[in-house]
């Protein structure tokens, strides 16, 4: 029995959430998991700031209830195995790409084409030179997010990849000054830097530097017009036992701290991972009125 409010992913869900969602399962015997998430979204009128249904996020929390016991979701109709995802982009591996050197100075490479590849048939590609050449791999980002390729003389040399930024940054609260309640309404006007990546076959003085000045000049612009909502600060986590983030410094953004390394999903408190250095870049001189009071 739930005795008080419980939050998920910023939504406060108390005793009468709870019977509604009960009523909501009794009242559709036959509609499946990812169609009752939905009704409750629609419900509830629980949208992006597109007007999607935030049905993955949903379905988080219903199954989370699921498992605490608090509903009982109708069996599972079909498992689709995590090995998919990979198994579908492992499909694209095989795709030619010129790995011979590219070396030469930065004003010999330019113009440079940065594209957005989120739901082209670019996105193959975009994921086969992460898995092949990122330390961290490629992994299937959820929620808010933006994917680019950066081309230059028609040879892909570099991919970009920015989601929704993480909940609770201790060292990033504090830079922006905002108060929880102000955080859980604004987090969507951050975006997060996930992976960069230039291909290890280019070697140009001051190119990962300008690309991403040239993203913070367009960032914006590219949010607002898939999630009609824009972003004012850019983050990212830096590793200091593999990288000296260099070209971050050198394109102006600030070092805020480390992290505590414990993770967002902790609970115990104690740190379980290694600290990275929390990057921010601030994309108008007023973000904190835009974060805090807009």
């Amino acid at each position: 029995m739930l005795q008080s409010s419980i939050r998920y992913r910023g939504r406060s869900v108390g005793p009468e959430d709870l019977d509604f969602i009960r009523q909501l399962i009794a009242g559709h015997p036959d509609l499946s998991r990812r169609r009752l998430s939905a009704k409750l979204c629609e419900a509830w009128n629980w949208v992006q700031s597109n007007g999607a249904l935030r049905d993955m996020v949903c379905r988080g929390l219903m199954l989370t209830l699921h498992r605490a016991g608090l509903i009982e979701l109708p069996a599972q109709r079909k498992t689709v195995p995590n090995n998919v995802v990979a198994h579908r982009r492992r499909r694209a591996v095989d795709a030619p790409v010129d790995p011979s050197p590219l070396e030469c100075a930065l004003a010999e490479l330019v113009p440079l084409d940065i594209v957005r590849v989120r739901r082209t048939e670019a996105e193959d590609l975009f994921a086969q030179l992460l898995a092949q050449h990122h330390y961290l791999g490629y992994s299937r980002p959820v929620g808010e997010h933006l994917k680019y390729l950066v081309w230059a003389r028609g040879r892909p040399i570099g991919c970009l990849a920015w989601s929704s930024a993480p909940r609770h940054l201790a060292a990033r609260d504090r830079f922006i000054g905002w108060s929880p309640e102000v955080r859980r309404s604004h987090l969507h006007k951050i975006a997060y830097n996930t992976r960069y990546l230039i291909v290890p076959w280019v070697k140009v003085p001051h190119l990962a530097s300008h690309v991403l000045g040239r993203m913070a000049r367009r960032l914006c612009a590219d949010w607002q017009d898939l999630y009609h909502h824009p972003v004012h600060l850019l983050e990212t986590f830096i590793d200091p036992e593999r990288f000296g983030a260099t070209c971050y410094r050198a394109a102006n953004w600030m070092r805020l701290g480390l992290t505590s390394g414990r993770g967002h999903q902790d609970q115990t408190k104690r740190a379980n991972r290694s600290l990275k250095e929390l990057w921010v870049y601030p994309l108008t001189g007023d973000f904190r009125r835009r974060l805090c009071h807009d």
